[in-house]
């Protein structure tokens, strides 16, 4: 048999004077559909973190959930997507595929934080669902569109090659305008409807221009609409969506000047407005308790504070030492609006408290060697430090900004074995030379009869000796209900933990996880 040169061989590839077949889609519609499927997966991803970390806790092992679901969906999206684009004509996938996802991301905030609310064991099941439906859809795009734009064989390596670099691209482009514009400026349930609602158009568009899925396309426009409509009343609503946190300002329903701080589920601060000198936590109390103990009374400080939150620390010390300077680092922008707005913190001058917006082991950093009479540490993400502020290395930057007669004072919690707060006084026994715990009796070894139960714990260090005496009464004195461990009564509760490096701090795997976290 012989082939005219006219005919298409046996490939499918065109020969001689022969056109390709009509592909019915351009070079630059292809790089638009790659580029914003791509795009897509990635903002879904980055913002499901922050959708879930109120009811899971934004810890190391939310966050490898997340990104598993999420490289789950576009490995299956791209394995499935290229069988099906052999078997079914393409033109007929890429707007069901783009609809589908728009109407399962815009509904994400309303199914996640009603399953939150009301069936909060179904929650990883709901969670993993409205990750892997998108993600493998929109995954699905790009075998769906270069099946399209191959018309021969001489051509494949250019094509896949193309749009394999469009879409990475294009995931670039959507991790960094989430990071640094999206999460900033928008609340997540505004991003995720505006990201929906713009998926939804894209697969109108095609399917017009392909004259096809017209009545599915206006029954998915309408669905996002409903949806984004009963956003509004889901359950979990914040009274500002910070660029880490879900924050809510709770009044204290007996006390008129009181204000509770929530951020993600959590209470993070007890604030006073009219008397900051009223300190509600226990561990608030602790830390006046050895701070007062430590220094002469009403003697103005030099303080560090790695973490604000609603500054109750820092409001205390200017208001029973005035005269102190507080220096803070605070991450979160957004917060250190609400201390303003909200909270009725006034001018670093009128105050003595200058918030930073940076890094506490970036703030810890610029401090000048023996500069500080005392260090805070408060900075907690969820009911876990970040790992990076529990190492020698962080401790060592703490310890070479106090001056000789210094004071670290820090905040712990943990629950169970108490693993994690084992290892960092080890840790903190490794840098300072005198070192006490503070807390529950059976938490930190004083009453071996009782089980411990977790919670916040202090530890306090320092170069010079601590008078523990002095630290207990002042305690009992503000009814704390702490006792104070140190020297071989500590030592024995440390046992073999190991010292937290930079290296190695396996924070979130250490920490135990409990129902009901702890008050900060």
């Amino acid at each position: 048999m012989t082939t005219s040169p006219s005919s298409p061989v046996a490939d499918g590839s065109p020969v001689g004077d022969a056109p390709p077949r009509d592909q019915g889609l351009g070079s630059r519609v292809a790089a638009v559909l790659v580029f914003g499927s791509s795009a897509a997966v990635l903002v879904v991803e980055i913002v499901a973190l922050r959708l879930l970390a109120p009811y899971l806790g934004l810890t190391l092992e939310t966050s490898t959930l997340v990104i598993g679901i999420a490289l789950t969906a576009i490995a299956l999206g791209s394995w499935l997507g290229g069988r099906i684009a052999d078997q079914v004509d393409p033109h007929r996938l890429i707007a069901p595929a783009l609809g589908v996802s728009g109407v399962v991301v815009a509904l994400t905030p309303l199914l996640l934080r009603t399953t939150a609310e009301w069936s909060p064991a179904l929650l990883l099941l709901v969670a993993s669902a409205t990750l892997l439906v998108p993600g493998a859809l929109l995954s699905a795009v790009t075998p769906f569109v270069t099946k399209l734009r191959l018309t021969s064989l001489a051509e494949t390596g250019t094509v896949v090659g193309r749009l394999s670099g469009v879409g990475t691209f294009g995931a670039i482009v959507g991790t960094v305008l989430t990071g640094f514009v999206l999460v900033t400026r928008l609340p997540v349930s505004s991003i995720l409807i505006g990201l929906g609602t713009l998926l939804v158009l894209g697969a109108a568009l095609v399917g017009w221009r392909a004259r096809r899925w017209r009545r599915a396309t206006a029954v998915a426009l309408a669905t996002v609409v409903a949806g984004t409509l009963a956003t509004g009343f889901a359950p979990g609503g914040c009274d500002a969506e910070t660029r880490y946190h879900c924050a809510r300002i709770v009044a204290d329903p007996e006390r008129n000047s009181g204000r509770t701080l929530v951020l993600d589920g959590l209470r993070h601060s007890y604030v006073d407005i009219e008397d900051p000198a009223y300190l509600k936590f226990a561990y608030v109390r602790a830390f006046a308790s050895v701070v007062d103990t430590a220094f002469p009374e009403g003697e103005p400080l030099t303080a560090h504070h790695i973490g604000g939150g609603g500054l109750t620390f820092p409001r205390y010390l200017a208001a029973t030492r005035p005269g102190t300077r507080s220096l803070v680092s605070e991450i979160d922008p957004g917060v250190v609006r609400i201390d303003r707005d909200r909270l009725g913190l006034g001018t670093p001058a009128a105050t003595g408290i200058d918030v930073r917006v940076e890094d506490g082991r970036l703030g810890l950093r610029r401090l000048a060697a023996g500069s500080h009479d005392l260090v805070v540490g408060d900075a907690f993400g969820g009911v876990s430090a970040p790992w990076h502020l529990t190492t020698s290395q962080a401790l060592e930057d703490v310890r070479r900004a106090l001056d000789t007669d210094g004071l670290y004072v820090t905040n712990l919690i943990d629950h169970g074995r108490l693993a994690f707060a084992r290892a960092e006084v080890a840790t903190l026994a490794a840098t300072f030379r005198h070192v006490a715990l503070l807390g529950q009796p059976a938490d930190i070894g004083l009453d071996p009869t009782a089980p411990g139960v977790g919670g916040n714990m202090v530890v306090v260090a320092s170069a010079r000796p601590l008078d523990t005496p002095a630290i207990q009464e002042a305690m009992d004195a503000r009814d704390v209900g702490w006792r104070i461990a140190t020297g071989q009564t500590l030592t024995a509760w440390t046992g073999k933990a190991r010292v937290l490096t930079d290296d190695h701090a396996p924070v979130d795997q250490l920490l135990q996880p409990h129902p009901v976290p702890a008050a900060r």
